[in-house]
């Protein structure tokens, strides 16, 4: 059981303007002091970084810019800089939900029996204006379906030291990390009941291109994790439950909310359900 441990705000930026300072402003507001500020900027030519770097007198702050092969490969480079305990990938333009978040995943930390090696929460979607809930359990099906965003994930050291992102999947390698990390490392995996960022959309993943990518990196990724069998009964149990009609309400402004809301009271429903069977 830890006592006490640092973070690492490990943040990827390239030509990123005023967002690259909201980023940061969103940790420095952050109540919990023991943390860093990893940014890696891939050669930018706006002037975002040097004028944070001018303006910002901090030791926590870190700056780092190198060329790279793209935003995992940036992420990889940050790992190698940074000395936290833990990890936490934000994009800039992303912020911390409220300045308590570092503080309470800290007490989720501190108040465990066993120190998890990654502890996941909600994210805010600015754009929609909701709240996308996590599922509060991992387990095969919410590994096909849809890991937590490395936004709200905090990663333990150890797993970045032993294994980084692999690049090969350029749209897809957070998201083939965390199934190593579930499949493979038997990483002990902590649910927070935290809204941890404020995600802005229309991320590196979701232009047209890359959503062709990401479909394709998913069905690699899950055959090599799960296998055929299980590969083609998600995909039934997806087609069977109108995934692809659930996704498109999910992503529309106006009933992105109340469907939101309703796959939270699922949750918290099918959560204590289980808390009452383990009583048993």
């Amino acid at each position: 059981m830890v006592t006490d441990m640092k973070f690492s705000i490990i943040i990827v930026c390239l030509n990123a303007g005023e967002r690259l300072r909201e980023t940061v402003e969103s940790v420095f507001a952050q109540r919990y002091g023991d943390y860093e500020i990893v940014i890696k900027d891939g050669g930018s030519s706006d002037g975002s970084v040097e004028e944070l770097s001018r303006t910002v007198q901090d030791a926590r702050l870190y700056i780092y810019q190198k060329k790279d092969r793209g935003i995992y490969d940036a992420m990889n480079q940050a790992v190698e800089l940074a000395g936290g305990d833990y990890f936490i990938f934000m994009n800039a333009g992303d912020s911390f939900y409220d300045n308590e978040v570092l503080e309470k995943i800290s007490d989720v930390i501190l108040n465990r029996e066993k120190t998890p090696d990654i502890i996941y929460g909600n994210l805010y979607h600015k754009g929609l204006s909701t709240v996308i809930y996590a599922a509060p359990e991992i387990n095969d099906f919410v590994c096909y379906r849809n890991v937590p965003c490395h936004q709200t994930c905090f990663y333990s050291r150890r797993l970045f030291v032993e294994r980084a992102y692999h690049p090969m999947y350029n749209v897809r390698a957070d998201y083939e990390h965390f199934l190593w990390c579930f499949y493979e490392k038997k990483a002990d995996i902590c649910y927070a009941p935290v809204i941890v960022a404020a995600y802005e959309g229309g991320g590196y993943s979701e232009t047209k291109e890359n959503k062709r990518r990401s479909a394709k990196q998913h069905r690699e990724i899950t055959m090599m994790y799960m296998g055929k069998k299980k590969v083609r009964k998600y995909k039934l149990i997806m087609l069977l439950s109108l995934a692809p009609l659930r996704t498109a309400i999910a992503n529309n402004k106006y009933l992105s909310v109340g469907y939101n809301q309703l796959k939270s009271l699922f949750y918290k429903q099918n959560e204590a359900s289980t808390k009452m069977e383990d009583t048993k």
